[in-house]
Parts: structure tokens; C-alpha cells; sequence
């Protein structure tokens, strides 16, 4: 497992999301209004499409290309078109920094 930065706790808005391009992995991090933080690769499981470029709105990112919604903690899905969930990533708070496990 390898882990990247993704930048200061303080770099992060309340409600925002970031994209990433690390390792070979697409990663979009959320910090959830209650400051609480997640990642999931950045791809629609349906339209193949980045994620980053849709809302981020009550827990879910909604793709910009047809409407698929994913809950930003577990990758499910939660309406169509999408049929599968989006991998998720392990996020973790340390020393004031981001970080994300990217697995090997």
C-alpha cells in the first residue's frame, strides 16, 4: 500500500470536494459538513466519466453525464443509470495532512 498526500485539513472547505491523479488512480476526496473526510476513484461506474466535474451535495456525488448518484462514504450506487458502486479509498488525518491509501 502506498499513501499520498492530499494537502492540508485547512485546504479544505466544509462540503467541498478535490480530484487527484496519483499513482495511476483517479481519486476524488470529499470533506463532509461535518468535517469528516472519504475518497472515491474518480469514475462514474456507468458513464466512465469523472466524477470531479459533477455536484457534491447531502453525502452524494452526482455525475455530470446522465445523473448517476454515489454515496461519497461507501461508492454505492443510488440510482440509475448506474448498476455498480465506485471504488472507495481509506482516508486519514495525520499531522494536519490528508492522506490516502492507494492499495498496491
Amino acid at each position: 500500500m502506498a499513501e499520498f498526500s492530499a494537502g492540508l485539513v485547512s485546504e479544505f472547505a466544509l462540503g467541498s470536494m478535490k480530484a487527484f491523479h496519483w499513482g495511476g488512480q483517479h481519486v476524488l476526496v470529499f470533506r463532509h459538513p461535518d468535517g469528516a473526510f472519504s475518497a472515491l476513484e474518480d469514475r462514474c461506474s456507468h458513464a466512465e466519466v469523472g466524477l470531479s466535474g459533477g455536484t457534491f451535495q447531502d453525502g452524494c456525488v452526482e455525475c455530470p453525464a446522465h445523473g448517476a448518484r454515489f454515496d461519497a462514504v461507501t461508492g454505492k450506487q443510488l440510482c440509475m443509470p448506474a448498476v455498480t458502486p465506485v471504488r472507495t479509498f481509506v482516508v486519514k488525518e495525520a499531522g494536519g495532512q490528508v492522506l490516502v491509501v492507494i492499495p498496491s
